[in-house]
């Protein structure tokens, strides 16, 4: 294994400097470099990685074929072949239309702050983006209406329990966070009433498409597949309008939750994303400015403590990144300032997040040293700049 070893095997120092040689750093420097392909791996590793070809997508040449093969792509090949095999999980048939979906599918793609996009595997097939969406949404609402009004409806604490629970908080009657059922509906309603019932999902829809940097849409079969059984969610809406968290009608503001979490992504249209929010909201290839830099501050806060369901607190010990999962088997991965990430594999553990994405995450943010706290982290320049400047006046 190339990916740097935990501290507790007592050989971490070691480890990092066989993958990254001195004075190269990847948290601070990543924005800066034309791209990540001149992150080093050892020698020995790059002749390991298996043949299994994937692509690097230039800015300019957006869906066209493979370029170069760069390190970083070895480094997607060698995590790709490594979690593969993995079978665990089961597709979240709760939703029929989801339950159709081919089981094996995977894939891999990484998104620059400065455009390069680098894929393996099935990272252009498409799939529901489910509960990613509530990310998105949550940004939208934070620059629409701003964070007093948000948190009227939703709070930003960890619920520790499971996604679709119809429980409040006994503090403040309102859902823990935006990233669980209860909370995401609050804030359809919220945007419902913003935007209006019937040009909503119409605006949500352009505001994901310009993230990704193409028309996206909806996936009708689901959609409807969501709004013919979504009979627990409508408990909670109706449980939300008890307390006053969401205004009537109740249908509306469920038909709009319903069609966010049924509009089609792919795992690179997630890593683009992710990368738009990294980029302080611009998107990267297309230099629009998507979202409002504060609303992507506080999304990212709550998609680190909470956008992993159940396994928040332990995704946020071993990855270290914002994130956040679907059930229709994506996570939507951001390392503020430096890249976008995204999976897709739609078989899904107990906690409703994908079995191969989650562990392809954690090789890929050991391997790249994307933790939050990883020792290769120095932090922002913009900080370090005044002790920089401290020092030379002394």
């Amino acid at each position: 294994m190339f990916w740097k070893k935990r501290a507790v095997e007592g050989q971490s120092q070691q480890m990092e400097n066989s993958i990254r040689p001195e004075g190269a750093t990847v948290s601070s420097d990543l924005a800066k470099m034309e791209d990540v392909r001149s992150l080093p791996l050892a020698a020995s590793v790059v002749g390991a990685i298996p043949s299994t070809e994937p692509k690097t997508v230039e800015p300019a040449a957006a869906g066209k074929g493979p370029s170069s093969t760069s390190q970083v792509d070895q480094m997607l090949a060698y995590v790709y072949e490594q979690t593969r095999p993995i079978d665990d999980g089961a597709l979240a048939d709760y939703i029929p239309e989801l339950a159709n979906v081919p089981a094996d599918s995977f894939g891999i793609a990484i998104a620059t702050a400065n455009g390069k996009v680098h894929t393996i595997g099935d990272a252009d097939l498409k799939f529901t983006i489910q509960s990613a969406s509530k990310a998105l949404t949550y940004c939208m609402a934070l620059e629409l209406v701003g964070r007093k009004e948000v948190l009227s409806r939703a709070g930003v604490e960890p619920s520790g329990d499971p996604f679709n629970a119809i429980e409040f908080s006994p503090v403040t009657r309102r859902p823990f966070n935006p990233m669980v059922n209860a909370g995401a509906i609050a804030i359809s309603g919220l945007l419902r009433d913003i935007l209006g019932p019937e040009t909503a999902f119409d605006l949500v829809l352009d505001r994901f498409s310009r993230a990704a940097g193409r028309q996206l849409t909806l996936n009708e079969d689901v959609y409807r597949s969501e709004a013919a059984t979504g009979h627990r969610n409508r408990a909670i809406g109706h449980l939300l309008l008890s307390v006053g968290a969401l205004n009537e009608p109740v249908e509306p503001a469920l038909d709009l939750y319903f069609r966010q979490c049924s509009i089609l992504v792919t795992a690179t249209d997630l890593a683009r994303i992710g990368a738009t929010i990294a980029n302080l909201g611009v998107n990267p290839v297309t230099n629009e400015h998507v979202f409002d830099i504060d609303a992507v501050r506080d999304t990212q806060s709550v998609m680190f403590t909470c956008g992993m369901y159940d396994y928040s607190g332990g995704w946020a010990y071993e990855v270290g990144i914002p994130a956040k999962s679907g059930v229709g088997g994506g996570i939507l991965g951001v390392v503020n300032r430096q890249l976008g990430i995204g999976t897709y594999s739609p078989r899904l553990d107990s906690n409703g997040n994908s079995v191969r994405g989650v562990a392809s995450y954690r090789m890929i943010s050991d391997s790249l040293g994307l933790h939050s706290f990883d020792l290769t982290n120095t932090g922002s320049g913009f900080v370090s700049s005044f002790f920089t400047s401290d020092s030379a006046e002394s």
